[in-house]
């Protein structure tokens, strides 16, 4: 009861905060918990960085997910910004989560629902469920749209990931695109930070969708759309920086201007994994790909499949490089957001 008070209570004062500069501002939810070192860096302005919760429910296996998530948190505080990881726990959104809660994600993996923006009410809702309804899961891990669309509400600047959703391949005929990308249209308030799109996915396309909504793709230090596991997917971001005050300034500008649309950067996967195997899950990204045509598996079940496939193809030399730009991006939206904080300062 004194924590469910306790909490309340940062909520209230952070209302307060974000509604400052505006007459007409809606409350937060009151489903919404914010741990008390993330609300007192958001109203001191101090550099926060969003975090998804999928990559540890249904991106990696226990305990590596776990310790993954742990690093990269530990790289954020270490440049003196706040991580704030997102999830949903028994009815209640969670901003900035304990090594217990993270564990927890970790641990229970397919107890763990894949929380969009269409699916955070049905999960909030599932918590007042009772007992023998425990089949509807109740924990939730978030993907990029509903980590996006959660920290946009709450004007956290800076979300990092590893690579976005975007286009299917034959799309055209199943209609298979992420809500990544309309959510990315939405966002008003926060940057992603990303190795662009994942080469399973049609970039082109995905490209094309994303400049239709508004969308400005960056390459960080990079004239070349990253395709996640390589630095070079053959296509060209609509623009490029060459440094956190760079991307600072253009965020900058996108809110001077009031546009109220997402800004991607793309960041290339460090160049030494690429180099060791980047041609390698290539050839295996291809072979996953003619695997799940083959056994017709598509929808949400896609990605989760091609990605467990490829690990094994590779023998788990997807995992190192996964981790190794996740950590990557991390830095990079570390220092955006430092920059940010600066420039507001």
């Amino acid at each position: 009861a004194a924590a469910a008070a306790a909490s309340r209570r940062r909520i209230s004062s952070l209302n307060s905060h974000l509604c400052s500069s505006s007459s007409s501002c809606s409350p937060l939810s009151s489903r919404i918990i914010i741990s008390e070192r993330v609300q007192n860096a958001l109203q001191n302005n101090e550099p926060v960085v969003a975090l998804e919760s999928t990559i540890i429910s249904h991106g990696m296996s226990y305990p590596e997910n776990c310790k993954c998530a742990l690093e990269v948190e530990d790289i954020i505080s270490s440049k003196g910004c706040v991580p704030a990881t997102i999830a949903i726990f028994d009815g209640y959104v969670r901003v900035g989560l304990s090594k217990g809660e993270i564990d927890t994600l970790g641990k229970e993996g397919a107890f763990v629902a894949k929380v969009s923006r269409r699916d955070i009410a049905p999960i909030l809702a599932n918590a007042s469920l009772p007992e023998p309804s425990l089949r509807r899961l109740k924990l939730g891990a978030t993907t990029v749209s509903a980590t996006l669309l959660l920290a946009d509400m709450l004007k956290i600047p800076v979300f990092v990931t590893g690579g976005i959703g975007g286009v299917h391949r034959e799309a055209e005929t199943t209609f298979d695109i992420s809500s990544d990308l309309t959510e990315l249209s939405r966002a008003k308030n926060t940057v992603v930070i990303c190795a662009g799109v994942k080469s399973i996915l049609d970039i082109g396309k995905t490209l094309e969708v994303l400049e239709t909504l508004g969308v400005t793709t960056v390459g960080y230090k990079t004239d070349a759309f990253p395709a996640f596991f390589t630095r070079d997917s053959g296509f060209k971001p609509s623009t490029l920086v060459n440094s956190a005050t760079e991307a600072a300034n253009l965020i900058h500008a996108r809110n001077n201007m009031r546009l109220n649309s997402g800004i991607l950067f793309a960041v290339p996967v460090p160049e030494e994994f690429e180099k060791a195997t980047g041609a390698e899950i290539e050839r295996y990204t291809t072979k996953a790909l003619r695997e799940a045509k083959k056994r017709k598996i598509s929808g949400r079940d896609v990605t989760p499949f091609l990605l467990k496939r490829i690990f094994e193809l590779s023998k788990g030399k997807s995992l190192s490089t996964n981790i190794a730009l996740v950590k990557n991006n991390a830095q990079v939206g570390a220092d955006i957001a430092i920059a940010l904080s600066s420039m507001f300062r």
